[in-house]
């Protein structure tokens, strides 16, 4: 199985899930995803994560096919996460003599969660650990990317980095397994969507994760989801510096919600306008339709949001509601904000939305729209202004 190696004495071993619909039960998975785990083999044999347990058997099959039956001496254990853990127990009772290799907070978990325990190596900053027949391994943490006990593995020989998640996306494997042998453009907005659905919320730990990363001459990446990385690594790298500092390229995300049309023609009227002065990259989602994961992910990758909604028993929109509270929970920094909002005899939707952006510290564009009831020619002016000011502002950045 030659296509599995990836370079000398790694192999790629991981599966691929096209059956699982949400993503931690939340997010969808259109195009599936993959579970990786790779063997590095020397004189001893060391397995990187497993896969969800699930599909322990094609695991094992997969072990099989590359190593027969030589046994595996370390299990390294990157992250807890159970997508990436939950194999541990069946593998150790097919390795009976099998080493845990992980530091003190994934061995607690592993014994939380599996009930395994004993035949481990506590690992810690730096330590590392000898395979013989020229292949070595190095660990390093990166705590809270993104939970406590996160670590990558360091093969200096072949130069390779198990990354865990960090550099991965959502989306299962066609066939190949490295960059150069799939089609690699359809996985940069996954793994958008997958960074702020997953990682977004921790943008300074990955910020430390990168710097430390940098002192590595990497020329392989191995995550656990999705491509290994190696002719791409810049374009990767770069992209995860960007979402980690929240930096968002020239473009609008306007996310509404409508309940008899009038706050969505409100939108498409702003979209309009927005194009009538000069702007091209914008992004339209009814929240009421539009997949959660999806908006978020355009969310990290414009510097704009433009949010509207009708006031709904005197609050907001539960959608618009929804969108805000998942905002809030990744602590997008820096984002410019404009809102507008509908009522029939009594307004609330327009000043949430507002003390929202004040709670967020976000970049307020011009005044708020307020529209009474129904849509009509009265409020072409005040989209008309909104469009203007954030074109402007969009210029000047350029």
């Amino acid at each position: 199985m030659a296509i599995t190696e990836i370079v000398p004495g790694i192999h790629y071993v991981g599966v691929n899930d096209r059956t699982t619909t949400r993503f931690e039960g939340l997010w969808s998975l259109p195009q599936g995803v993959s579970y990786n785990a790779y063997l590095v083999v020397g004189e001893k044999i060391a397995l990187i994560d497993t896969v969800e347990e699930a599909f322990g058997s094609r695991l094992e099959a997969n072990i099989r096919e590359v190593i027969g039956d030589r046994r595996i001496d370390y299990l390294v254990i990157n992250h807890m996460e159970p997508d990436h853990s939950s194999s541990i127990a069946t593998l150790r009772r097919i390795y009976p003599d099998l080493q845990l290799v992980a530091n003190a907070k994934a061995l607690q978990m592993v014994e939380g969660y599996y009930g395994v325990k004993g035949n481990a190596i506590e690992v810690k900053e730096g330590s590392t650990l000898d395979l013989g027949d020229g292949k070595s391994l190095s660990f390093h943490m990166i705590p809270m990317v993104h939970w406590p006990e996160t670590m990558v593995t360091w093969c200096a020989e072949e130069q390779t980095l198990f990354s865990g998640d960090a550099m991965g996306t959502f989306g299962a494997l066609d066939g190949g397994i490295t960059d150069s042998q799939v089609d690699a453009e359809r996985y940069w907005d996954e793994m958008r969507r997958y960074y702020a659905c997953i990682v977004g919320k921790y943008g300074a730990p990955v910020q430390k994760a990168l710097q430390k990363l940098a002192t590595l001459p990497v020329r392989t990446i191995c995550p656990t989801h999705g491509p290994v990385w190696q002719q791409h690594i810049g374009r990767v790298l770069d992209l995860y510096d960007r979402m980690s500092r929240y930096e968002g390229e020239p473009g609008v995300v306007i996310a509404y919600a409508s309940m008899y049309g009038n706050t969505e023609q409100l939108a498409e009227r702003i979209a309009r306008e927005l194009v009538s002065a000069g702007v091209r990259n914008i992004r339209l989602y009814n929240l009421s339709y539009a997949d959660p994961s999806v908006v978020l992910r355009d969310v990290f990758r414009f510097d704009t949001l433009l949010v509207g909604g009708p006031t709904y028993n005197g609050g907001l929109f539960p959608p618009v509601g929804e969108l805000l509270d998942k905002l809030a929970a990744r602590c997008i920094p820096q984002r410019r904000f404009g809102w507008f909002g509908s009522f029939n005899w009594a307004g609330a939707s327009v000043r949430l939305l507002g003390e929202f952006a004040q709670k967020m510290k976000w970049e307020t564009l011009c005044d708020p729209i307020e529209m009474r009831q129904g849509f009509g020619e009265k409020m072409f002016d005040a989209c008309h202004a909104l469009a203007c000011n954030v074109a402007e502002k969009l210029r000047n950045k350029a």
